[in-house]
């Protein structure tokens, strides 16, 4: 019977995610702004009977409605961090939280264009000069948190490292060892850029990505807006208003799409990144008669991930050494090694005459 205390080798798998990132700060200032800006586009749009400012108003109500689901994320991953019931942590309510805007994003540019072929078919006045006046405020207001949310977010202020590993097995042959442990660096990841440097598919906070996104679309269709109601305005082209918010709305679905896809990689737990992949079995396979046979790497929140990992040697090393060789750069959190001694892929020992 084992009666040493195991308390040094138990683990609450919260991976950093218990701490407040400067993300979800941000994502709070940007919902003020947005939602009186929101309301004065949307009155503006339909009191001047411009679709392209409206669309502007109704992505603004978009994203606002989005950038909560982020706050929410936010707050949900942290709050629940320790939960027990969570095998991995919260990590994926951030890819989770992504999707579910990323959806709606690709709702609201539909509704866009809807609208926009029933102008084409109906025509209303436009209201030019209130119209290209609100435009503008609203062009500013979305530029403003673009930078807002697009600025490199730092670590916590507090941060830990911390570790552990057991090793099990049935036989002689057979061993399984588990690590785990967190560096807190960047919200994004180890060494991702932020959202102005990396595209849909690369960026690792789909949270915060997404409310990137939003607020990414709504400059776009407030410069169309403005485009539009210019050249409306001087050379009577009054078709270029739904034009330009139908150009909108399938640019902003091929966005929107962009993001479910790489969201749902995340939530249907694809492998990982192939440069993590090809790190891991460079590195195990350095030493040694080590091969890996089998490798799953998969990510368990914004740019960290888990690694099953199976290693047939001659010479099984001890966990430690296994641990030991694996770049601490890759935002691995939690890793298990499994081992098989192969007598036949031992190196033969060097004689001495």
């Amino acid at each position: 019977m084992h009666t040493e205390s195991i308390e040094p080798w138990l683990k609450d798998h919260t991976f950093g995610q218990d701490v407040r990132r400067s993300g979800e700060r941000r994502t709070l200032i940007v919902i003020a702004i947005t939602a009186v800006t929101m309301a004065v586009e949307i009155a503006a749009g339909i009191a001047f009977g411009s679709m392209a400012l409206l669309a502007d108003g109704l992505h603004m109500g978009s994203h606002a409605a989005a950038l909560g689901i982020a706050a929410f994320a936010y707050y949900y991953t942290r709050r629940h961090a320790s939960d027990p019931r969570f095998n991995f942590g919260t990590g994926k309510v951030n890819s989770l939280a992504a999707f579910a805007s990323a959806v709606m994003l690709g709702l609201f540019a539909l509704i866009m264009a809807w609208e926009s072929v029933h102008r084409f078919l109906f025509p209303v006045a436009i209201g030019f000069n209130q119209a290209i006046a609100v435009a503008v405020i609203g062009l500013s207001v979305n530029g403003a948190c673009l930078a807002i949310l697009g600025g490199h977010d730092s670590a916590p202020e507090h941060g830990h490292g911390h570790g552990h590993e057991h090793e099990h097995g049935h036989d002689h042959d057979h061993g399984v060892k588990h690590e785990h442990g967190v560096e807190h660096e960047n919200e994004e990841g180890s060494g991702h850029p932020g959202p102005r440097a990396r595209g849909v598919q690369g960026h690792s906070d789909h949270n915060l990505l997404a409310a990137y996104m939003h607020v990414l679309a709504d400059l776009l269709t407030s410069v169309l807006a403005i485009v539009a109601l210019t050249v409306g305005k001087y050379w009577g082209m009054v078709w270029l208003d739904p034009a330009m918010g139908i150009a909108g709305a399938v640019l902003i679905v091929v966005w929107s799409w962009g993001l479910i896809r790489s969201a749902a990689r995340v939530l249907l737990d694809v492998q990982g990144p192939s440069e993590v992949r090809e790190t891991i079995r460079r590195a195990i396979e350095s030493e040694g008669d080590n091969r890996i046979s089998d490798l799953h790497v998969w990510s368990v929140g914004p740019g960290i991930y888990a690694a099953e990992i199976a290693v047939v040697s001659g010479n099984p090393l001890e966990s430690d050494r296994y641990f030991a060789l694996l770049p601490r750069c890759l935002g691995l959190v939690h890793v298990t090694v499994e081992t098989r001694r192969c007598p036949d892929c031992a190196i033969p020992a060097i004689k001495c005459d």
